[in-house]
Order: structure tokens, then C-alpha cells, then sequence
């Protein structure tokens, strides 16, 4: 049977030449793939019991089979081989997508401290750097500076003087960052308008100011992928679950809770608060938040493990 690897069986996204993978004769009910990678050059079979898989090198590609869920793994060390593979990864989609109105939406999901937008940043600049290899010969009216954009889910927050108009408005502020502290109708609206129209106008957040900053962030007809980044993406519930049914793949970020929550720490510290005052805000709101995002990655399609930057 030829290898060739997609990233959700059903979509049949091929995954870059540098990646052996696998094609199943039967959808499977989820495909998860888990992603940290190393440096690596040769390829061997691997068999034990109902695990499959290549390993080129020190990376692996594990195929692990049940009768529920099969999924794939590769392993290695190196945050920049995260960037890079995920960049080419998805390459193949754009090169692919020669209609300037077609858009490939990936939702990035992860707990806060998981590094989330760094991740969607250096991903986009990345597949723009490798766009014009693959631009030049096939679509010259594309940007290929422009080819991907970070669509970041903070400016969905709801400003300041809705979480006062709240009943409980000094709970509502301690709470911000919980998912009834965003707007979800509206990030679904925008979604909706980039999936019908090719192009939109979405908000940034001001975390100087502490509020949304309309129309701050534009996507254009250029923008063949699209990566939306933010925590609550992969949720199963009201309307974060038709936000979640928008995106072409979902990705999330898994890391142990406590070094995200170390991460978190520093951050809090590092943008004026006093360490307690940081301490307490992690155990009264971003831990809670954390444990509420983390049972949403079984609604993945692939899994990336997270690396010390």
C-alpha cells in the first residue's frame, strides 16, 4: 500500500514530503495526531502488537490502532522543527488553493501558558517564507509575502463596560478570560464572513488599554490559510461548538497543567502584579480555565505536545 500520510483521513491532506505517513482504507471516528519533532534522515518500519509506523532516524511516526481511535505519533525536542514541519505541513494546502476566495481555517487550541500564538506567528511566517518556491510558477497574482494570517481570538473579549454591566461585576472581572467572558456570537460571525466572502475585518485587543480594538486586524483575498488561535476554539458546547465546526483542522496544544501555569505565573509577574496577587489569580481563574480547555482536545485532529521555547 503507498505511504502517503494526510493529517485527517477524511479531509486527505498530505503531509509534507519530509514526513512519511499513511493512507486507511476506513475513516476512523477520530484521527489525533501528536506532534514534537526532532532532526531526522532514515526511515524503518516499526511493528509491535497493533502499533505501526516509520522511523526516519530519531523521528518516529507511530501509528497506534484501536477498534476506537487511531492516531499518530512523532517525537523529538526541538520547538523550531515544531514550527517548521507544521509550516509544511501546510504548504501543500495553499499551493492547492489557486481560488483566492478559498480559505483553509485552522482553529489553534491550547490553556493558557501552552504558546499558543507563538506557535500560530512563527507557523505563518514560516509558510510565508516557503510560499514563494511554490508560488511563482502556479499563481502570480498571490502575495506571497501574504500567503497566511493569525487570526487571534483576544479580541473577542467583551470590553470592560459590559463585564460591569454584569450582575456580579467585580466576579465578572476576576473571571475575565473564562469563556463567558468573550463574545463567541461574534468571533462565529466573523468566521462565517471570512468562510462566505473571503475577507474580513476582525478585532485586535488593547492589553495596555484592557479592551477590544475594532476593525484591527484585516484577512484578505490573498490569505489562503488562516490560523485562528485561542483557548476555548475546541469547546463541544452552545456556540463554540458551531465555531469549532468551521475549521478545516483543529490543533491543540497539550502541556502539563503546572509549566503552564509556571508560564502563566511569570507573565502575571511580569506585566506589574504583585506575586501573590498573581498566585491567587491563577488558582481562582486560570487553572480552572486551563482544566475546562484541556478535556476539549479530544476534539482534535492533531495534538501538539508542547516544547520549552
Amino acid at each position: 500500500m503507498e505511504a502517503s500520510f494526510s493529517l485527517a483521513a477524511a479531509k486527505g491532506i498530505n503531509l509534507s514530503a519530509e514526513l512519511v505517513s499513511f493512507v486507511k482504507e476506513k475513516p476512523v471516528p477520530r484521527d489525533h495526531n501528536f506532534l514534537s519533532f526532532n532532526s531526522a534522515y532514515k526511515y524503518r518500519s516499526l511493528h509491535c502488537g497493533q502499533t505501526n509506523g516509520f522511523c526516519r532516524k530519531n523521528k518516529c511516526v507511530t501509528v497506534f490502532c484501536s477498534q476506537k481511535r487511531e492516531f499518530s505519533v512523532v517525537e523529538g525536542r526541538c520547538i523550531d522543527d515544531i514550527y517548521d514541519d507544521l509550516a509544511r505541513r501546510l504548504l501543500p494546502t495553499a499551493a492547492a488553493a489557486s481560488d483566492p476566495d478559498l480559505k483553509y481555517i485552522v482553529g489553534l487550541a491550547g490553556p493558557p501558558g501552552a504558546g499558543k500564538t507563538t506557535i500560530a506567528s512563527e507557523v505563518v511566517q514560516r509558510l510565508n517564507k516557503l510560499w514563494p518556491q511554490k508560488a511563482s510558477s502556479m499563481d502570480s497574482q498571490v502575495n506571497p509575502a501574504d500567503v497566511a494570517a493569525v487570526l487571534p481570538m483576544d479580541g473577542f473579549h467583551l470590553y470592560r463596560s459590559q463585564l460591569d454591566s454584569m450582575e456580579n461585576p467585580e466576579e465578572a472581572h476576576a473571571r475575565r478570560g473564562a469563556p463567558w467572558t468573550f463574545n463567541p456570537q461574534l468571533l462565529l460571525t466573523c468566521l462565517k464572513t471570512l468562510r462566505s466572502q473571503g475577507s474580513v475585518y476582525a478585532p485586535s485587543f488593547d492589553h495596555g488599554v484592557g479592551d477590544p480594538v475594532e476593525d484591527d486586524i484585516f484577512v484578505g483575498l490573498q490569505h489562503k490559510v488562516v490560523i485562528v488561535e485561542g483557548n476555548y476554539l475546541l469547546l463541544d458546547d452552545g456556540v463554540w461548538k458551531e465555531i469549532s465546526s468551521i475549521f478545516d483542522e483543529k490543533w491543540f496544544v497539550e502541556i502539563d497543567i503546572d509549566k503552564s501555569m509556571e508560564r502563566v505565573l511569570k507573565r502575571h509577574i511580569s506585566t506589574g502584579k504583585p506575586p501573590d496577587v498573581a498566585k491567587w489569580r491563577i488558582e481562582y481563574n486560570d487553572r480552572p480555565n486551563a482544566e475546562l480547555i484541556m478535556k476539549s482536545k479530544k476534539n482534535a485532529d492533531l495534538l501538539i505536545r508542547s516544547v520549552d521555547f
